[in-house]
């Protein structure tokens, strides 16, 4: 079997010490960066591979940090996870991602398997009914966690999500305003912090504007645009005939775009539907989606700024740090007209 190469090799072939070179390839603010590029190039062309196990025995640090989310296939946490990517990055740390599926289980199990390999921090997006105990595990083992997207009651650790309940009554009373007074609101949970914050602000915007709440006009449930798609025929059967929809999230209206427009009706014009999130897709989509941005790329970079000042030895204030929404007002809302 071949022999590792080794950091004295590098220094040996060098002419400098060993400790100048752990200092290099560690990126160092202590060795001249014309040296540090230099003994990079030299490591890269003897095949040197950094032993993470080995110094993590001498820095009680990993350089791992898990994320674990409901699903990495919704653009929304793609965006999120892009962003802490590349904080991350920054500080040569590298990420191992999970999928929870709204799993407990799954995203207990990978928790134990992260501190089992001795990860540095986690990022999570709690599954639904996640316990406190299971967070919990984390702090007392040393590995510090942050949340996103979604925030749980009876933890008190740095959240960062956009305020759902304001982005919401942005798209509610853009409708409003458009002269819309039968809205329904599609998709969601009241399970999770985002579904029960959404449609309260949808309630707020309503009581405010002086219009009664109609439980029969919400369609919880759908999440994607399957979802979405599937909820048109619901959604144009309903008695009190909504002229405009809040969706849950870009995915759902999107896919009740497609419903509406498979039915014969005209999405925008009418029909007006809102969408959450800003995703890229929404400015492409047919009609271009009328939607809220809701800052999933800030969430990503101040969770991973915050976990990293952690682990650096500062701490960001616990509690929930909320990103404040805007709207994005295109061409898939217009002014009432009566459905036939």
């Amino acid at each position: 079997m071949a022999q590792k190469i080794k950091l004295s090799t590098i220094a040996e072939s060098l002419g400098l010490s060993t400790a100048t070179i752990s200092l290099a390839l560690r990126d160092s603010p202590l060795v001249a960066v014309d040296t540090r590029e230099k003994i990079k190039e030299q490591a890269r062309a003897l095949g040197y591979i950094y032993n993470r196990r080995a110094a993590s025995l001498r820095t009680s640090r990993s350089g791992i940090i898990g994320v674990v989310v409901h699903d990495i296939m919704n653009p929304f946490y793609g965006e999120i996870l892009k962003a802490i990517e590349s904080e991350l990055d920054r500080s040569r740390h590298t990420f191992i991602l999970s999928n929870h599926y709204d799993s407990v289980e799954k995203q207990r199990t990978f928790i134990e398997t992260l501190l089992q390999l001795g990860g540095d921090g986690v990022i999570m997006s709690p599954a639904i009914g996640t316990p406190v105990e299971d967070v919990k595990l984390c702090e007392q083992n040393g590995m510090p966690a942050i949340l996103v997207a979604r925030s749980m009651e009876g933890v008190d650790l740095p959240t960062y999500r956009g305020d759902d309940s304001y982005g919401i009554s942005l798209a509610t009373n853009h409708l409003i305003g458009l002269g819309h007074r039968v809205i329904a609101m599609i998709g969601g949970t009241d399970q999770t912090s985002t579904g029960r914050d959404r449609y309260q602000g949808y309630v707020n915007a309503l009581r405010k504007a002086g219009i009664e709440v109609d439980p029969n006009l919400r369609i919880p449930g759908p999440r994607s645009k399957q979802g979405g798609f599937e909820a048109a025929v619901n959604f144009l059967s309903l008695p009190q005939k909504p002229t405009a929809a809040v969706c849950w999230n870009d995915l759902v209206a999107i896919g009740l775009m497609n419903g509406i427009a498979r039915a014969g009706f005209v999405p925008g014009q009418d029909i007006s539907v809102t969408g959450y999130d800003d995703l890229e897709e929404a400015s492409i989509a047919t009609p271009a989606l009328t939607t809220v941005s809701n800052g999933q790329a800030e969430v990503g970079r101040l969770a991973a700024r915050a976990l990293l000042d952690r682990l650096a030895g500062s701490h960001e204030p616990d509690g929930l740090h909320l990103i404040k929404p805007e709207m994005r007002i295109r061409q898939s809302t217009g002014i009432y007209k009566p459905r036939s």
